[in-house]
């Protein structure tokens, strides 16, 4: 396996970076129809994939980097060091969604954000990664069932009450990852795999979603089977396009690659971004800002996090936890 930087997963890296930064963005603006936002509930709308990317970026390189690690460091070092890793970025989360708190009239809504959700998700993950693919595939679908089967008989009014589903949707969540790095697997091999299994698992994950959406409903709220199975599937399929765009037809976009490098902290850096328009207080800064002026701001915000990761990638900076 090449231990370089890849430039397709790079990009396909920082394109979910920016899509959850504009997805974020828009979830407040009156002006941008519901179809566009994330759905509260029961559906599936183009922002609800924002997450799912990023989740299979992490784990186009969660198994690579581990066992290169592991090479390095040992296996008991290894373990702690993405523990820790993945416990900051839960604390970055919990700290961030303590803020935001602040300033919510709802004293029941509990947020639990993006990376609370992949805090959990990577720690959890570190149980199977080393197990084979098959295996660790088999442990994905079957905690998929489980946590559905958990959902529909217990969880579902705390899942409901929590954004991102909370601490239970998190184990949900934690599948996708999983099967993400069985896809990683499928893709890092040059022949049959990226050629023939990479494609088949795509399919599989779509077909199997889109079926079993008539049984369990799509939520990315309640993160479903249906949804899970079928944001992989959608994942993959961006992915791939993204991996032969940059193979076959070398076309490489910098700003994207800029972002994927340092993803974690532009996605917290945009929070700071988002606040200069909502901390005012006013709301024809954000909630009912005009056309023209949701336009530009949406601009700014999407060039600044831009201009921050040409600025660290200039400075030879990789901020990781």
């Amino acid at each position: 396996m090449n231990t370089n930087r890849i430039s397709s997963i790079d990009q396909f890296r920082g394109l979910a970076i920016l899509a959850m930064v504009a997805g974020h963005y828009i979830t407040g603006v009156k002006l941008i129809p519901d179809w566009l936002k994330r759905s509260f509930d029961i559906g599936l709308t183009p922002s609800d994939l924002g997450a799912p990317l990023f989740i299979f970026a992490i784990g186009l390189t969660f198994g690579l980097s581990f066992s290169h690690r592991a090479e390095r460091s040992g296996l008991s070092k290894t373990y702690g060091q993405f523990f820790k890793r993945y416990l900051m970025i839960f604390g970055a989360g919990a700290l961030i969604s303590a803020i935001e708190y602040c300033f919510v009239n709802d004293p029941d809504w509990i947020n639990w954000g993006i990376l609370q959700m992949i805090g959990v998700a990577g720690m959890l993950t570190l149980a199977v990664i080393r197990l084979p693919t098959l295996y660790r595939a088999l442990a994905g679908l079957a905690s998929l069932a489980v946590y559905q089967l958990l959902l529909d008989r217990f969880w579902l009014d705390g899942v409901l009450r929590w954004s991102m589903g909370g601490f239970y949707g998190s184990l949900s969540w934690a599948t996708m990852l999983i099967l993400a790095t069985v896809f990683a697997d499928l893709y890092h091999d040059p022949g049959r795999g990226r050629k023939f299994y990479f494609p088949l698992a795509v399919f599989l994950a779509l077909a199997a979603g889109i079926a079993l959406a008539g049984i369990v409903p799509i939520s990315e709220h309640r993160a479903t089977a249906s949804y899970v199975l079928i944001s992989l599937g959608t994942s993959g399929l961006v992915f791939g396009l993204v991996d032969l765009l940059a193979r076959f037809l070398r076309m490489n976009f910098h700003a994207l690659i800029a972002c994927g490098q340092n993803a974690f902290a532009l996605y917290i850096i945009h929070y700071a971004l988002i606040g200069i328009l909502f901390l005012p207080g006013l709301p024809i800064l954000y909630a009912d800002a005009p056309f023209w002026l949701v336009v530009t701001e949406i601009s700014v915000l999407v060039t600044g996090v831009i201009a921050i990761a040409y600025w660290l990638e200039r400075k030879k900076l990789v901020l990781t936890f």
